[in-house]
């Protein structure tokens, strides 16, 4: 580690020269706490985040209040963020959440489909086929609204139920989504069992079957400590584009020890080692991170914070 709290760059060879940072914190690390955050703390945090220097941070869901607590102040929170030089995608699980989100003014939009049978079930009560079938006119309302739309696929590589997942049966739902028009998708580890080959294969057949890497993201959890290696391999077939959670914030509620989404802090000091520019100070993001962590009333997991021993919020005038 160099002495000003930056990790040694050295680059590897054909590795993109740029990655965009997808921040879930505020909505996927988030929507999981017991205790109620303010709306007012969660609006701070996006803030924050942004002066870091992410771009793109997922700001809440318009789901039913019902069945996700945590973010039922989605109506109040949104219009509070509106002045932010940033993309704040929103989740929506159906056409009542679309009609919400579109009626604020969000122009990107997230829908969250599954790769197994299982966890469609218990997650959105319906078979896989009928969940996108769900989808298919949301996604085209929000594309004719001029929106951008992620499609993103849980369970791509194992599921608490099933075991271990068919690659055939996630490059079926992959292309369903691309197919009704989604821009982007983001494939999910939920439970954190994926390993470099598994990720490298996945994509492959993926590019086989017609979804090009430029439309692809990652999103690992931690589980067994494979996040990071995992991106790496991502990296290395040529994705761009990789989802992680400020502070490590979020767990995974279907697996044992389940540790969580990827930290962003660990992400970028990755990235940064390898000269890769992603726009994030990370000075900046680690104390965010610390700032968020006091408001839970607990320590951050992400080892980068741990290891820096951030404990202010630097002076966003610095």
């Amino acid at each position: 580690m160099s002495t000003d709290g930056l990790p040694m760059v050295v680059p590897a060879p054909d590795l993109p020269a740029r990655v965009r940072i997808h921040e879930v914190g505020a909505r996927d690390g988030l929507q999981n706490e017991k205790t109620a955050v303010p709306t007012a703390v969660k609006a701070e945090f996006v803030r924050r985040l942004a002066d870091a220097g992410l771009t793109t941070i997922e700001a809440t869901s318009f789901v039913h209040p019902k069945w996700v607590p945590q973010l039922a102040d989605a109506e109040e929170l949104f219009p509070l963020l509106g002045d932010l030089d940033a993309d704040l995608p929103v989740l929506v699980p159906n056409q009542r959440g679309l009609d919400r989100a579109l009626a604020l003014g969000a122009r990107r939009i997230a829908v969250f489909a599954s790769a197994t049978e299982s966890f469609a079930k218990a997650n959105l009560n319906r078979t896989v086929d009928e969940s996108l079938a769900v989808f298919e006119p949301v996604v085209r309302q929000a594309k004719d609204a001029g929106a951008h739309v992620r499609g993103y696929v849980s369970m791509c590589f194992g599921d608490p139920w099933e075991g271990a997942v068919p690659l055939h049966q996630v490059v079926k739902v992959c292309t369903a989504l691309r197919d009704m028009g989604c821009d982007e998708l983001s494939l999910g580890d939920t439970i954190g069992v994926a390993t470099p080959g598994h990720v490298l294969e996945l994509l492959a057949l993926l590019n086989e079957s017609g979804v090009p890497t430029n439309t692809l993201g990652v999103h690992f959890h931690d589980t067994y400590g494979q996040a990071l290696a995992n991106t790496y391999a991502a990296l290395q077939h040529g994705v761009t584009t990789v989802d992680a959670s400020a502070g490590g914030l979020g767990g995974c509620p279907y697996a044992k020890s389940a540790t969580g989404n990827l930290a962003t802090e660990d992400l970028v000091w990755m990235l940064h080692g390898l000269g890769i520019q992603t726009g994030v100070d990370l000075d900046r993001l680690t104390a965010t991170s610390v700032w968020m962590a006091e408001r839970l009333g607990r320590p951050s997991p992400s080892r980068t914070v741990r290891a820096l021993g951030k404990t202010t919020q630097p002076d966003k005038d610095q």
